[in-house]
């Protein structure tokens, strides 16, 4: 079979991928659009992406097309619809990054709650030397224990981050949907959960429900010294009601690894935030640790062996 990765640059170029003995012939292309996705498909029995578009359009004229791996969870980036009625089958990775995004997660608590990057400035800048004392403390520095965390989403990542808290000392709670009519056990009410968190990390996924779920609302219930972290979706967040929030000091401080737009445009709104010291943006890489990315390819390259040897037996 013909394997075509159409873009193998969303990769760090040293990583090997394992591709199955199954596979006689392959094509790795650094990135891949609109104007050559196409050509580059029509003769392809199987299809890599991570965040290259597969539309309609394109697979109804790819032929030989058996199979669409997607090097990555979420699947918005292919015709879904169109894969099922043209018998085109279509696999994901799950379950890869749930080290990296958890621990991405604690990362930019701890930084926002000891404010070490500051520190580390104000070093650079002679303040240490200039002190009277042995120390200085010109930025607040907050411990998570006894700290009460709010999750949005109780799947597998969800639940590594609820591990990580208990062993700081944190109060864990789960947020029930939004609007919900009902609570389930070991839930509570969205509103309620918006005004008792100190900390408020998201990890779920982005659907019509979950749209713009914090806005200008939510953050208004919030405590002042609250700290909201979102590695899960961009649109989750709606981005105007947050920079709002934090140039009006509503909320303490936020880590964001998502955006609506991605890559992020320099208009984007978030991109006026930047400059912020208690804003912490980094560009999707949550996922992104060397083992997490290992492993993302050995069990997309596994399902690629199982789907041709179905195919061949």
């Amino acid at each position: 079979m013909k394997a075509v990765f159409l873009d193998r640059g969303s990769f760090p170029e040293d990583v090997f991928i394992p591709v199955p003995e199954g596979v006689k012939e392959t094509q790795f292309f650094h990135n891949s659009n609109n104007t050559n996705t196409l050509e580059r498909i029509q003769s392809a029995d199987i299809v890599m992406t991570n965040k290259a578009v597969l539309t309609r359009s394109f697979l109804e004229q790819a032929s030989n097309l058996k199979l669409v791996q997607v090097m990555a969870t979420g699947m918005n980036n292919v015709d879904l619809d169109a894969c099922k009625e043209l018998g085109i089958a279509v696999q994901n990775v799950a379950g890869y990054s749930t080290v990296s995004v958890p621990e991405h997660t604690f990362a930019m608590i701890l930084e926002l709650r000891r404010n070490l990057t500051r520190y580390r400035e104000a070093i650079k800048q002679g303040r240490w030397s200039q002190s009277e004392f042995f120390c200085f403390m010109d930025y607040p520095i907050t411990d998570l224990a006894n700290s009460t965390l709010c999750i949005i989403g109780k799947g597998i990542l969800g639940k590594q981050v609820e591990a990580i808290a208990t062993a700081f000392g944190m109060q864990v709670i789960f947020a029930e949907h939004k609007h919900a009519v009902t609570i389930r056990d070991g839930y509570i009410a969205f509103d309620e959960v918006m005004e008792a968190a100190d900390i408020i990390s998201l990890h779920c996924p982005l659907t019509e429900q979950t749209h713009h779920m914090i806005d200008e609302d939510a953050f208004k219930l919030m405590k002042p010294s609250v700290l909201l972290i979102n590695n899960g979706r961009g649109g989750l967040v709606d981005e105007h009601a947050l920079v709002n929030a934090l140039k009006q000091g509503k909320i303490a401080g936020a880590g964001f690894d998502v955006a609506t737009t991605e890559p992020m445009p320099q208009d984007h709104v978030l991109q006026t935030i930047t400059d912020l010291p208690n804003f912490i943006l980094t560009p999707h890489v949550a996922w992104a640790s060397e083992s997490a990315i290992s492993r993302l390819l050995q069990i997309a390259c596994d399902n690629m062996d199982t789907f041709i040897k179905q195919q061949t037996s």
